[in-house]
This record gives structure tokens, C-alpha cells and sequence, in this order.
């Protein structure tokens, strides 16, 4: 259990699963003060760091200070552990190379490839990277 275990809600879906989510309203209701008027950011990494008090690296202390955040605050580290990455293909590609890489020595060491694998999962969007080597041949038939 953690210490904002009275925040935590669930959310049943038309299929029938079951969803539990940190509710910043039950925060704010525990006297952690209005979390309306802040930005969207700010909001995810409260909920965050609520979500990850299990951790040894997220605090009390965090979530206090977060929720009197205002843009003249001193700068602070906070720890955050989001749940998905989302990479554009301009960085993830550089990424993947990487890891394909250590999984590649993994093996030339005779150790397991499948220990390489990331904490949190990656998601890659390769958008915009297509080639085209011709359009609109003259003697090649394209269906109208």
C-alpha cells in the first residue's frame, strides 16, 4: 500500500475490464490544493509520481511540491517513468540500431540477446521516410 492508495479509482469499460487510475480531483479533495488551473504537464508527472510511490525514487515530497507549481517555481528534478515512448523515425531508427547492436555483442559473448530488451515499451512511427524511385512510369500499366 501506498500512502495515496485513497486517490486510487477504477473505471469499468463496456468490455468489462477493469481500469485503476490515480484521480487528481481525490488529491485535491486530501488538501493538495487546486490542481485545475495547472498545466497539462505538470498534471501527468503528479500523477506519475503518485502512481509510482512503490518506487524508491518517488516521494511525498514530490507530489507536494509539484502541486504548487507556478512558472517562477526554483527548478527541481522529479522522476518520471512513463508508461509508452513514442519515437519518430529521425531518433527511434538511431535507437533500434543500438539495440540491435548490444543484442548482437550479447550473442558474440555467448550471453542471452533476450536480456536487451527496453523497461518500458517503444512505440516507432516511421511517417515520412518512404522513397520513391519512380511515379508514374510511361510504359508500366497503373490501374484508374
Amino acid at each position: 500500500m501506498t500512502s495515496f492508495d485513497f486517490a486510487v479509482r477504477t473505471l469499468t469499460l463496456r468490455t468489462g475490464e477493469i481500469i485503476h487510475y490515480y484521480s487528481l480531483e481525490e488529491l485535491e479533495k486530501a488538501g493538495f490544493g487546486s490542481l485545475a488551473h495547472l498545466p497539462y504537464s505538470i498534471k501527468v508527472m503528479i500523477e506519475s509520481i503518485v502512481r509510482h510511490q512503490d518506487h524508491p525514487a518517488f516521494k511525498e515530497e514530490h507530489v507536494c511540491s509539484l502541486a504548487g507549481w507556478t512558472p517562477k517555481a526554483a527548478k527541481t528534478d522529479y522522476p518520471f517513468l512513463p508508461a509508452r515512448i513514442l519515437l519518430q523515425d529521425f531518433t527511434g531508427v538511431p535507437c533500434m540500431a543500438d539495440l540491435a547492436a548490444l543484442r548482437s555483442a550479447m550473442v558474440r559473448a555467448g550471453k542471452d540477446p533476450g536480456k536487451i530488451e527496453p523497461r518500458i515499451p517503444v512505440d516507432l512511427v516511421i511517417d515520412h521516410s518512404v522513397q520513391l524511385d519512380e511515379v508514374a512510369h510511361p510504359t508500366r500499366w497503373i490501374p484508374t
